[in-house]
């Protein structure tokens, strides 16, 4: 992205949280320089701005301190450009549902994704798909109560929630063609499955989710890094 901005994000493009980070800045019509972070060797830049936790996102923002955390960082991007293109609903009560939701997705949605994405046990990945068969009737029925009927989770256009799922959607569509496992399929997810249509065809969607190859090099770091081969005797 653009060099020299006073805005830069730290990320690992392979990752939905650096992914949902793009989508907020690029609704918001804000330019960034992008630093692409070596998950197996972490830069001194990473680890001085996320010492606890050591991960991606990181965003910097003039001399603020830096700010981590997917969602922290999409709720500032909306509390410093609230004209343009707001993300969460101005009612409360459902700005509250919305974070509710969105933490419940990422204590529950992305280790599961993970886990299956480099598990070897058949056993544990047939437990894993049914898990998520389940996270998807969840967001089946939250898509219900929050879109109101319309398009988006947000509305008539991409929101907070849209942000907050559709950044694994690359990753969903991953599963399909390496694994043939469909996480959202028409039958079982009506809703969810024509969201995902209009998600795709949105050209926000289009530029910020990476390619089948960056994501299957992301699965591959995150297999090195859990599977680290053994050592050769002499």
């Amino acid at each position: 992205m653009t060099q020299n901005c006073e805005m830069k994000l730290v990320g690992s493009t392979g990752s939905p949280f650096v992914t949902r980070v793009k989508y907020a800045l690029k609704l918001k019509s804000i330019e960034y320089e992008y630093i692409e972070e070596d998950l197996c060797n972490k830069s001194e830049l990473l680890l001085k701005s996320n010492p606890i936790y050591k991960r991606v996102p990181v965003l910097f923002h003039a001399n603020e301190h830096p700010i981590t955390e997917s969602l922290v960082i999409i709720e500032y991007l909306d509390e410093i450009r609230p004209d343009i293109h707001p993300l969460l609903p101005s009612n409360p009560s459902e700005r509250a549902q919305c974070r509710v939701l969105a933490y419940t997705f990422d204590d529950l949605f992305y280790p599961w994704t993970k886990e299956f994405m480099v598990t070897q046990e058949k056993e544990r990945s047939e437990e894993l798909k049914k898990l998520l068969i389940g996270g998807s009737l969840m967001l089946e029925e939250a898509f219900a109560k929050l879109s109101k009927g319309k398009a988006f989770f947000g509305g008539d256009d991409i929101g907070y929630m849209d942000i907050v799922v559709g950044g694994f959607l690359g990753w969903i569509k991953f599963y399909g063609i390496v694994f043939n496992f469909n996480v959202i399929e028409e039958d079982r997810n009506p809703r969810l499955a024509e969201w995902v249509k209009r998600m795709w065809s949105h050209e926000v969607a289009r530029s910020v989710i990476p390619s089948h190859e960056t994501h299957t090099k992301f699965r591959n770091m995150l297999i090195s890094s859990m599977f680290p081969p053994l050592p050769v005797s002499p």
